[in-house]
């Protein structure tokens, strides 16, 4: 049960070795380490390549081997310090992959687990062909519409009552299945108020393209004020909204569905 609606920012940005903060906030850090190390990468192998290739270019006088003195199969070069080059660089590659490596596991590990589970706001989720039902801690139901405060994590319980869905909040980098007669956890933080779209990210049937809903995040005050006006015996008529939204979907994925052909088979 919710006993405090308006906690404190449960973390701040921060900016260390390891980011921790929002979904967005992390996965943007994690981008922008691999753009830079790519780019990094690329710019010293392109510009060593350029470099030998002058260096060693036609009428330069470099590179020239005797006959006498080429190398035959079998044997290795020396004058080029035993092979120290080719070692160094081969220990820093391994340096930069392997310490890439553990600063992405540890960064995804993070965003595995989640924020503490007091902290959070818990939230059922449940899809249907074509929508999203969402629970409150306190049984109020809606149905297409998720409201949440900013700056708080939201822990979000996933199933759904008929076939496979995926709900997913592009802007938040939030995204997990919904597989039947199976629960699937997820979280997020939206750091800012505004309004986002939930969809459906997994072809679920004819009105798939129709399956989403409005996510509004909202200043803490502001949905202290919502959630204290809401009960589980409002979720009530909540729940005959509901039902007439499923109507609704099913109406329309009645009429986007194929009609039968009305021409008569062709017997040979």
């Amino acid at each position: 049960m919710v006993t405090e609606l308006m906690p404190a920012a449960a973390f701040p940005l921060q900016s260390g070795l390891v980011p921790r903060g929002t979904r967005a906030f992390v996965f943007e850090r994690i981008f922008e380490v691999f753009l830079l190390l790519g780019t990094l990468v690329g710019v010293v192998v392109v510009g060593y390549m350029l470099y030998n290739a002058y260096r060693y270019r036609s009428g330069s006088g470099k590179g020239h081997v005797d006959e006498g003195n080429r190398l035959v199969l079998g044997e290795l070069p020396s004058g080029s310090g035993g092979g120290r080059k080719l070692f160094t660089s081969f220990f820093m590659s391994m340096v930069i992959v392997v310490s890439l490596v553990s600063w992405t596991y540890l960064t995804l590990l993070y965003v595995e687990e989640g924020p503490a589970d007091d902290e959070s706001l818990d939230v059922e989720v449940e899809g249907y062909q074509f929508g999203w039902r969402f629970t409150y801690p306190n049984g109020h139901t809606t149905d297409g519409v998720l409201r949440v405060p900013a700056d708080r994590p939201v822990q979000l319980t996933i199933t759904t009552a008929d076939v496979f869905h995926n709900f997913g909040i592009t802007a938040l980098r939030v995204k997990s299945d919904a597989i039947p007669g199976q629960e699937t956890e997820t979280w997020f933080t939206a750091d800012e108020p505004g309004t986002y779209t939930a969809r459906c990210y997994e072809l679920c049937g004819v009105g798939h393209s129709y399956m989403s809903a409005e996510v509004i995040v909202m200043p803490p005050d502001e949905y202290e004020a919502w959630y204290a006006n809401t009960t589980a015996d409002n979720a009530t008529a909540n729940g005959s909204s509901a039902d007439a939204s499923v109507a609704a979907s099913s109406a329309v994925a009645q009429s986007v569905a194929p009609q039968p052909s009305l021409r008569p088979a062709v017997v040979p």
